[in-house]
């Protein structure tokens, strides 16, 4: 009896050990998790107007015009938000519903787009009384000229405003109250998408523009989902 148990013990020893083995050898680099965007190397970039899944309305445009800097930081051209703009509302292509799961012949033919990204807001949350805001955003950079899905990874960040007027006791309590209130409240929501982009994207592999362009291959991609607090 004791002998039938080592042996049993010593097989499931040799499945679960190749397994923990190839998690712990698993490449998790850029140039690995990324590598048709390598292969690819697209060079402009059409930011797409946001799918905006919340009850928050304006989180639409917040986010489109955050897209910009980032993306630019990274090293790829962008093209102008605000023009772009003016062509989707006039091809009534401003709803990226019927786009980020279809075809981008247009947007490569029309513009010269090499990529769209698309922003997908999931969830959008302003606690004035605590003094945050939380963000739940996926971005997804598909090919204009292959379709495929070249990068992909989505983020919950909070961005906390809250305010210490340093003043004790009971008073100072709710006068920090009434001040983070009024800071969050007044924050521009630019500010947080631009954040909340610049971080998420932070694993994104660098553009032609950039002095690391084909340079970070080598560099852990990280985890598909992040979460993060300034």
């Amino acid at each position: 009896m004791k002998k039938t148990i080592i042996i049993a013990m010593a097989l499931v020893a040799g499945l679960v050990l190749p397994a923990q083995a190839g998690t712990q050898g698993e490449d998790n680099s850029r140039g690995t998790k990324y590598a048709q965007m390598y292969d690819e190397k697209p060079r402009a970039i059409v930011v797409m107007p946001p799918i905006n899944r919340t009850n928050h309305v304006e989180a639409k445009d917040y986010f489109y015009s955050a897209m910009y800097v980032p993306l630019c930081d990274k090293g790829y051209y962008v093209f102008p938000p605000m023009l772009t703009m003016e062509m989707f509302q006039t091809e009534s292509a401003y709803d990226a519903e019927q786009f980020v799961d279809g075809s981008l012949d247009a947007f490569r033919n029309v513009l010269g787009a090499d990529a769209c990204m698309f922003t997908v807001i999931k969830d959008w949350k302003r606690l004035n009384a605590l003094g945050t805001i939380t963000v739940n955003v996926e971005f997804i950079l598909r090919s204009t000229k292959t379709g495929a899905t070249l990068y992909q990874r989505e983020g919950t960040v909070s961005v906390d405003q809250s305010v210490k007027t340093n003043t004790g006791g009971l008073l100072g309590a709710l006068l920090d109250v009434a001040a983070t209130a009024a800071t969050t409240a007044s924050t521009d929501k630019a500010v947080v998408g631009r954040k909340c982009a610049v971080y998420v994207l932070g694993n994104m592999p660098e553009g032609p523009y950039s002095p690391n362009y084909q340079k970070d291959q080598s560099v852990k991609a990280g985890k598909d989902n992040v979460s993060a607090t300034f």
